[in-house]
């Protein structure tokens, strides 16, 4: 069984209640009983094993096996956060569930110009059906990062999110995804600092509007081309994450050659 993911950590004495969903999955469809042991993960990440005390009525009761449980393994890589721009349909709940199986840390949904969803009533039963599938794919993942999902915003509350998280991480990196070259600079490149922090931007079809690429481009993020085809862009939000993390993944294995003078 994958690690479950617990939605709060345990009571004073070690004790986990659950109800409704998660009491349904684990006695209805996985038919654990009294005494049965699974291995969970605490919002914080921490792994435990949590043991079955009582499955009655609607409600099963479970203990932590070790107090503090085993503390979740020290993160090697920055936290990537993703701002992606709200795509047609259901493609969001895609790009949801992928990020959280890849390990990103934030997904902040915004509108973009060319956005064809607008910010409108109704965030609060998105955010809560993003919730669910994060949780969903960090079950099935075993991703040890809790990734957050933020309620959608303009581009005004996007670019002032992003100058604040500047304020705490001034080692933060911001990169744009663009279907066309803006900018000579290499993924590579721009990783090879070991930046505290990265945000990667992703446009919506269509890509970002000539004045969206100027906002970026002054708020300090820095344009990403990879290859030579135009992605889809929930494509675009996997192949950006996965190129990121790869990178980080295997920073100490390459280096960059000192580009020759003209």
């Amino acid at each position: 069984m994958k690690r479950f993911i617990l939605s709060r950590p345990p009571d004073s004495d070690g004790l986990i209640r659950l109800t409704g969903r998660d009491y349904h999955y684990l006695v209805r469809v996985r038919r654990l009983r009294a005494g049965a042991v699974f291995p969970a993960l605490l919002p914080d990440g921490t792994e435990v094993r949590v043991r079955v005390h009582s499955a009655d009525g609607d409600t099963l009761v479970g203990a932590c096996l070790t107090e503090k449980g085993r503390p979740a393994p020290k993160r090697c890589l920055a936290p990537i956060l993703l701002f992606q721009a709200l795509p047609k349909g259901t493609r969001m709940d895609l790009i949801v569930r992928q990020a959280a199986e890849g390990g990103i840390t934030e997904i902040v949904p915004f509108a973009s110009e060319h956005s064809i969803p607008k910010l409108r009533d109704g965030g609060d039963e998105k955010l809560g059906r993003w919730e669910r599938i994060v949780r969903e794919a960090r079950q099935q993942s075993g991703s040890g990062i809790a990734t957050a999902v933020h309620v959608p915003v303009d581009v005004d509350g996007l670019l002032a999110y992003w100058d604040s998280i500047k304020a705490r991480r001034p080692g933060s990196l911001g990169l744009f995804f663009h279907q066309d070259p803006v900018d000579e600079g290499s993924l590579h490149g721009y990783l090879e600092v070991m930046p505290e922090l990265i945000a990667m931007a992703i446009g919506p079809e269509g890509g970002f509007s000539p004045a969206e690429v100027s906002r970026f481009l002054a708020a300090g993020f820095k344009p990403v081309k990879i290859g030579d085809t135009i992605l889809r862009t929930e494509t675009a939000a996997l192949y950006g994450a996965a190129a990121i993390r790869i990178i980080l993944l295997e920073s100490a294995s390459w280096t960059l050659k000192p580009r020759q003078q003209i």
